[in-house]
């Protein structure tokens, strides 16, 4: 065996015992999981919005980013539900590069998950208490949610994990809403297998022993775009696109169909000054199609303090390391131009 044990990691209830979520903020998180969860049952008309860095590897840009959009929640607080995005595993195509707060707490450092661990519970424990707003994730590590079940209101499963089984029945035993990426071919067949597998109960083994889950009924589709067999990447959020696969959500036996489009990546073709066009053309689709109103719930955005990207070696300032983001000032314009649009 070529595996070389580096460190032991401490269980997810010393973790959470070493570094807990103070009881005023699990309210605060309690609550924030009901509104989101009404809003996937449909229950409440309000739009979710989850917005925020590609990856999260500096606490301080991170939280400032989080407080300036509680400020921006509190004039749409009718109309809009925010989830910053604070994305702490990174998934890597080639499996190089930098894999997030959890493999690398200093991004310019060595790997110690250990310290990573600590040091993502602690940004995101901080962003909950200094704007209110708690948080998405990309659960790219099932065995990894333990180390933060407590602080997520939503959850990601990437283009790239969709169609893995381990995800699936992961994702049923969890109880918040959970968004499955449609894979990066764009079958959208795999996401609606997903979104089934996890809707529904099962027994299976998780961190080392036999469970059984009730199955996840906030589990729902996300629209990211796909890559055909050229590489051509191929969006998936014009009104025919939505139409048609709303359709066939509509055919699957599944509870609360809902969509949420990610109107970066492939639909932007990786042009992330695109994003604003692309969320007011799908904000018009839901105004002009009822049935698109009622089953396209919110978007994905990737944005930053400062647009744009930078090398990992950069020293700007809430400027994104991975993929490229939105600055703030156009940020802030836009989810006031979406909430506009939010019957």
């Amino acid at each position: 065996m070529a595996f070389h044990v580096i460190q032991d990691l401490p269980k997810p209830e010393e973790m959470l015992g070493e570094l807990p979520l103070p009881d005023a903020l699990k309210t605060v998180k309690k609550l924030r999981d009901k509104q989101v969860s009404d809003i996937i049952r449909g229950a409440s008309s309000a739009f979710i919005v989850i917005v925020g860095p590609c990856s999260a590897h500096d606490a301080d840009a991170v939280c400032e980013y989080v407080s300036r959009l509680a400020r921006v929640q509190e004039k749409v607080k009718d109309r809009l539900m925010l989830i910053p995005r604070i994305y702490t595993n990174k998934p890597r195509t080639l499996g190089t590069g930098y894999k997030g707060m959890l493999h690398q707490p200093d991004h310019m450092g060595k790997p110690n998950i250990v310290k990573g661990i600590q040091s993502l519970r602690q940004m995101h424990i901080r962003a909950i208490n200094e704007s209110g707003l708690s948080a998405a994730d990309e659960m790219l590590y099932p065995g990894n949610y333990p180390y933060v079940e407590d602080l997520l209101s939503y959850v990601a499963i990437g283009a790239r994990s969709v169609a893995n089984q381990q995800h699936r029945l992961t994702v049923s035993g969890l109880d918040i809403p959970v968004g499955m990426k449609n894979p990066t071919s764009g079958e959208v067949r795999v996401m609606l297998e997903s979104i089934y597998a996890a809707q529904h109960s099962h027994v299976f083994v998780y961190n080392n022993k036999e469970v059984c889950t009730d199955g996840n009924p906030l589990t729902h589709g996300v629209l990211r775009g796909a890559v055909d067999p050229s590489g051509i990447r191929v969006p998936n959020y014009h009104y025919e696109d939505l139409t048609r696969i709303s359709h066939l959500y509509l055919k699957q036996d599944v509870q609360n169909p809902a969509l949420i489009v990610d109107v970066n990546h492939d639909n932007s073709n990786k042009r992330y000054e695109e994003q604003p066009r692309i969320a007011l053309e799908v904000m018009k689709s839901r105004r002009i199609n009822p049935d698109l109103n009622k089953i396209i719930k919110g978007l994905m955005i990737e944005s930053y303090l400062v647009g744009g990207r930078q090398e990992m070696n950069g020293t700007t300032y809430g400027q994104s390391i991975t993929d490229p983001c939105l600055g703030w000032d156009e940020t802030e314009r836009l989810l006031l131009e979406i909430a506009d649009e939010v019957d």
